[in-house]
């Protein structure tokens, strides 16, 4: 608990004295939700804010019902990468020259030709084409009539070419249209300190109104789920809340043959005949008993972690900074209540199952001695944690410094990569998502504590120790030149770290108790209790006081001084060799603002390979 306290003031003031210093449109932006119909206006809000004064309002972003622009937007990628996987096919591998002569001759053809006739029900239009390659031009076929039982074979590329200009021209219109305003907006005010005025006080007397809220980057806010209303998305959440309750569930029932695995004697009452095997061979019974639970575990915790990521997407949260927090809670979730609370009942009941039944045989119902037998029990599972961990460290920490999952899938997806725009896909670094790596690591935390005054703790320990050295290492040679990460939550991550350590510090009390109990040393077991009783006092208390300082801005830390030294900004070697500059999550020179991107992205041309004079691909252009 001492080293919680220390090392999150050691973050606050980080924290405070960097993001103090920032003057950036997110450091100066808030998420207003809860607007009444009767102020879902940009002039209505900005009178509102600043009848409060608290400061001036620079821009106000109301957030509309844009999902008919973003469907013609999702629509318009896909004809766009179709049709350049048409270009592709057509284009082959032609030599320079005749590539740039039929980039000039398609687009002169495109402003000439009527290609209407294509979309509609009429008779087939026959195009004579006079470049000429040794591809010819690809089809696609089309459906139409009634129910779409009709079709016919038309020429792919001159197809998805009107089909793209129809598509602009709505994207046009649409863009000029006067959508249906909703209950959000993104309010950007004049100063640092008026914006973290307006989200640590409450704006209005009436519940769930006007609700003020740091707001994400504008590069990290997910513009579809601005539009979804909040009934829907209550809906959401609790739909998700009870896939998981399923789930849980589901990984309950599959545990309990992966926790039998654990004795030979439980695989013995199920299946003698494996069992007689097993016992007869010690390489073997060994591999089964220890390596393949192991490997079971850890291919659990590779893989549901992907669907958890899926679900919290659905939840429709508003930012991808939120969506990786509640990512992190669900695997975790997973992992300490499947993989290891679960778990370990489960093996401690498959160990002592058989031990139990010898001793009732023998010894009577000497309630004593089934205790002694239950402790004795729990503490033989701990071999398993040792290969567990071991199994983290040696074996799968190599692979994600490797980046194996990519590389493995690389050649899937050059397979089949066609276009320039696949090819430029292919070569974008992995993204890190904490989700899918800090929760193993709270669970090797969590283990390492419950089991450190166990019999053969010190190995537990000392494997414990091997693994942090090596995720150290790995894990800040990826954040730093191997992978992106997109998101920054400015410590809210640090806040589940510490819940989670209490948590095992809980669970790490009962155990003891229970097996103080179990060995018949009740007074000791009693003495633990007001243990509990001051480490949940100590979460309470933790959260009261540091909590408001990881989520906000102290007015007293707001300062226009540089943080940490006097480096100018574009001076210091992180802003001359990277793009993002001193904010920690956007640039001011990127020019970034609140606003969805369909309504002012520039409608993206095709990509067409260009070649060198030797026939090879040069480098990739716009058409």
């Amino acid at each position: 608990m001492y080293l919680l306290v220390t090392t999150t003031q050691k973050i606050i003031y980080i924290r405070q004295e960097y993001l103090g210093s920032q003057t950036t449109v997110t450091d100066r932006t808030i998420r207003l939700s809860g607007i009444p119909p009767d102020l879902r206006d940009e002039a209505k809000i900005t009178e509102t804010i600043e009848s409060l004064e608290i400061g001036k309002v620079e821009s106000v972003i109301l957030c509309r019902d844009w999902k008919e622009l973003d469907d013609m937007m999702a629509q318009r990628l896909v004809f766009l990468r179709k049709l350049e996987e048409a270009w592709t096919v057509h284009l082959g591998c032609s030599r320079a020259g005749s590539t740039q002569a039929s980039r000039e001759r398609a687009q002169s053809r495109a402003a000439v030709r009527e290609d209407a006739s294509l979309l509609e029900d009429g008779e087939h239009h026959e195009q004579s084409h006079l470049a000429g390659y040794g591809q010819d031009r690809p089809k696609t076929r089309i459906w139409y009539g009634f129910l779409g039982l009709q079709s016919r074979t038309v020429d792919a590329i001159d197809y998805f070419e009107e089909r793209l200009r129809r598509l602009d021209d709505k994207i046009k219109t649409a863009r000029n249209k006067d959508f249906t305003p909703m209950p959000l907006a993104f309010v950007t005010l004049d100063s640092v300190a008026a914006c973290q005025m307006a989200v640590q006080a409450t704006m209005d007397p009436k519940p769930m109104q006007l609700l003020a809220n740091p707001a994400p980057a504008p590069s990290d806010v997910i513009w579809q789920n601005t539009y979804v209303t909040r009934s829907s998305r209550i809906t959401r959440a609790w739909s998700v809340t009870l896939i998981i309750l399923i789930l849980t569930v589901f990984w309950t029932a599959l545990l309990v043959p992966i926790a039998g695995l654990v004795s030979i004697k439980s695989i013995c009452s199920v299946w003698p005949q494996l069992a007689f095997t097993l016992d007869s061979n010690p390489i073997s019974q060994s591999l089964v008993a220890t390596g393949l639970p192991t490997a079971l575990i850890s291919l659990l915790t590779v893989l549901v972690p992907f669907l958890y990521y899926w679900l919290s997407t659905q939840q429709g949260m508003l930012s991808q900074g939120e969506v990786e927090m509640s990512l992190i809670s669900k695997n975790f979730f997973f992992t300490f209540f499947n993989l290891f609370l679960l778990f370990t009942i489960f093996g401690t009941a498959s160990i002592s199952y058989s031990k139990v039944n010898d001793t009732l045989a023998g010894a009577g119902k000497d309630a004593s001695e089934i205790a002694r037998k239950l402790a004795t029990s729990l503490q033989e599972l701990d071999y398993f944690y040792i290969n567990l961990i071991i199994l983290q460290a040696l074996g799968l920490f190599p692979f994600r410094l490797l980046e194996f999952g990519s590389v493995a899938l690389y050649p899937i997806y050059l397979i089949g990569a066609k276009t320039p725009r696949d090819y430029a896909e292919l070569v974008q670094p992995p993204v890190f998502s904490y989700g899918f790596y800090l929760p193993q690591t709270l669970l090797i935390f969590v283990i390492c504590t419950v089991y450190s005054v166990l019999q053969s703790s010190w190995l537990i320990l000392f494997f414990g120790l091997v693994y942090f050295l090596i995720g150290s290492f790995i894990y800040k040679y990826q954040l730093l030149y191997a992978m992106d990460h997109r998101q920054q939550s400015t410590g809210q991550a640090w806040l589940i770290i510490c819940n989670c350590v209490v948590l095992g510090l809980l669970f790490f009390q009962i155990a003891m108790a229970g097996l103080l109990a179990l060995r018949t040393a009740f007074y000791r077991s009693i003495l633990i209790i007001p243990l509990l009783a001051g480490t949940i006092w100590f979460n309470v208390f933790f959260r009261r006081t540091f909590d408001p300082l990881m989520k906000f801005i102290a007015l007293r830390s707001l300062h226009s001084k540089t943080p940490f030294g006097n480096v100018l900004p574009g001076e210091s070697r992180y802003e001359l060799e990277t793009d993002h500059g001193r904010a920690v999550d956007e640039d001011d020179e990127t020019g970034l603002r609140y606003i969805n991107p369909s309504l002012i992205i520039p409608l993206e041309e095709i990509w067409v390979a260009k070649s060198r004079a030797n026939g090879t691909n040069h480098r990739d252009e716009d058409v």
